[in-house]
């Protein structure tokens, strides 16, 4: 056994003992009628009541073989020709991504919603949020399906239109809503593209805007240029280790907790604040800690820890850099042969690029495999199925905006989509 090879089974025993049940691999239609995110990563996080619950997969899917469910994407696909366009996250499972027209990160795959106008179907395997945004973008005549209703997200889920609009209303007594003599609004609202259409449009609503991973430093230069604080939501890591990196003291960035007055901060807290984060995070990410990066650094000492900046901040800081989907696998492809990368992002993303790079040792920096719960919730079974439909004249698993969501969302992602990274 090699001298790497060796050092990556002695780093992944040296953090057995954790462990994320994987039951969402093989067949998630098991999960679709119960009020669970399922297995993975987020299966200890409340589902809310309203969340859309997947109807049952017809059984000539469950029941297909890998080989067949290939067969019928493939023979789809050929018949719908340039009328389909299929979306992939980089999250998503090999067995689904290469079926993918287009695999990106948010903002990419929202960029390549427009970039095919003559496309009449959108099939977007992806979450909810992200069908939700392409159907926002896209022309009227086009579709926009989601194979697995279920695939929502659990931090999109932790901020309702609701608790944000109780928070503003908090805000606004506190400060008002006059301009300053700049021509600032008191509070700006920015969310993370992991966040509901009903969210999107209250930004667009209120002279906000919509941010990624990618270009959210952009977009808190805008937002500063537009008001004198900013609410950001639903993410407090990606909203604090951005913040941070632009020299913002973390005594300026309280937390607010929708289910406590105030969001449980003093009034003196808030008079300080330049950015109120929202009490949200991903279940991926905040499995990444400091003592995975200390241990991946004894095993390989010139490794290069790359982590996501919805990692909690200890981790971000504890990397050699932090940035997103797309930052890594550039990173990835820009480096000599030869370099070592421990990663601290969902490990569908890791394992494809240590498969696309073999010059290279790639590893998670947690090695239990713990998915994205909604993600994998997208199985080629749902895909053959919604494109079976596509092909029979019939649109399942729609995803509809209405008219006035969609008209105020608009205007927040069009300004996100400005903020180039």
């Amino acid at each position: 056994m090699s001298t790497i090879a060796t050092s990556l089974e002695a780093f992944e025993k040296s953090q057995a003992g954790a462990h994320c049940s994987t039951g969402l691999a093989t067949d998630p239609w098991r999960f679709d009628r119960i009020p669970t995110y399922g297995p993975g990563a987020s299966e200890t996080d409340e589902l809310p009541d309203q969340a859309p619950r997947q109807p049952a997969l017809p059984g000539e899917y469950r029941n297909a073989s890998d080989e067949e469910l290939e067969a019928r994407i493939i023979a789809a696909k050929r018949t719908l020709g340039e009328r389909l366009l299929i979306l992939g996250h980089f999250y998503q499972r090999d067995e689904v991504v290469r079926h993918a027209d287009f695999v990106g990160d948010s903002f990419q795959l929202a960029r390549a919603t427009l970039g095919r106008p003559e496309a009449e179907a959108i099939v977007f395997c992806g979450v909810h949020f992200m069908a939700e945004t392409a159907d926002i973008l896209s022309d009227q005549r086009q579709t926009v399906s989601l194979p697995n209703l279920g695939a929502g997200c659990s931090m999109a889920d932790m901020a309702d239109l609701a608790s944000v609009e109780a928070c503003w209303e908090a805000l606004s007594q506190l400060w008002g809503e006059e301009l300053d003599a700049s021509g600032r609004a008191p509070v700006i609202p920015v969310t993370y593209m992991n966040s509901s259409a009903a969210l999107k449009a209250f930004c667009g609503r209120h002279g906000g805007i919509v941010c990624t991973s990618s270009n959210a430093a952009k977009v808190l230069d805008w937002a500063f240029s537009q008001g004198q604080r900013v609410l950001f939501f639903p993410d407090q890591h990606l909203g604090r280790n951005t913040a941070k990196a632009m020299g913002i003291g973390l005594d300026q960035m309280p937390l607010w907790d929708p289910n406590r007055p105030l969001g449980g901060n003093q009034l003196d807290a808030l008079e300080r604040a330049r950015v109120i984060l929202w009490h949200g995070y991903c279940s991926v990410h905040k499995r990444f800690t400091v003592e995975q990066i200390a241990s991946a650094r004894r095993h390989f000492p010139d490794v290069r820890v790359i982590v996501h900046p919805e990692c909690p901040m200890a981790v971000v800081d504890a990397a050699d850099e932090a940035g997103s989907t797309d930052y890594i696998k550039k990173a990835i492809e820009a480096a000599p042969p030869g370099a070592t990368f421990a990663i601290g992002t969902e490990i569908n993303l890791v394992q494809r690029l240590a498969r696309e790079h073999p010059e290279h040792t790639i590893f998670c920096l947690d090695p239990v495999v713990c998915p994205c719960s909604t993600m994998y919730r997208i199985h080629p079974a749902y895909l053959a199925w919604i494109l079976d439909g596509l092909v029979e004249g019939e649109v399942r698993n729609r995803i509809r905006v209405d008219v006035a969501t969609s008209r105020d969302a608009r205007v927040a992602l069009e300004r996100m989509l400005a903020a180039q990274p």
